[in-house]
């Protein structure tokens, strides 16, 4: 018994020597982390309409007429308005309540990076054009411009040739060019923001 157990203690370095071999031996998949822009690079993340940046889409509303439509985004229209990111001349310019058709005009600050000693924003311009039918609301938002770095070196740029695939894209599609990249973002997430308040607005969810 007593040379049986020296003769498995004398066996434990060389199963675990073994053992730890075994496991290097095992090869893993390369973890794949996800594109933090990858909603910012799918087919049409910036649509473009008769030559123009544009994004449209029909909000459903059971149950609401036209004017009741009409009414809640006049509403959401003009209050957006009076928002703190909003500039001088924000205003809804468009408000037909026989053909039940709004349109508003948007300068807002679109904010890239805020710290204590150093702020990058852009005014952000744009239109909003809406008109109301029994139980929908076809919604665009377009004619976007930006007025950038104000403080020092103005520059105006046009959507159209600033964040469009061929202007903010790399060749590979698969990552947002830095500068131009930054405005893409920031104008998709406002865009996604105010038509899902539209459409909580309208159907309550």
């Amino acid at each position: 018994m007593k040379r049986l157990l020296i003769a498995l203690l004398m066996l434990i370095p060389l199963i675990a020597t073994a053992q730890d071999n075994t496991w290097e031996r095992i090869e893993t998949e390369p973890v794949q982390k996800d594109n933090p822009d990858a909603k910012y690079l799918v087919p049409d993340a910036v649509p473009e309409i008769d030559g123009k940046v544009c994004w449209e889409q029909t909000i459903e509303a059971p149950g609401k007429s036209a004017k009741e439509i009409y009414d809640i985004l006049l509403a959401q229209l003009t209050k957006m308005t009076e928002e703190p990111n909003q500039i001088e001349n924000s205003i809804v310019a468009v408000k037909d309540s026989v053909k039940f058709e709004l349109g508003a005009v948007f300068h807002e600050w679109l904010v890239f990076k805020s710290a204590t000693f150093s702020l990058d924003q852009t005014q952000f311009n744009y239109q909003i054009l809406i008109t109301c039918a029994n139980e929908k609301a076809d919604v665009k938002l377009t004619r976007i411009t930006y007025d950038y770095d104000l403080e020092r070196k103005p520059v105006h740029y046009q959507a159209e040739k600033w964040i469009t695939d061929k202007y903010c894209v790399n060749k590979k599609h698969t990552k947002l060019l830095p500068i131009s990249g930054k405005f893409r973002r920031k104008t998709i997430d406002r865009k996604d923001f105010i038509f899902n308040k539209f459409n909580t607005l309208l159907n309550g969810k």
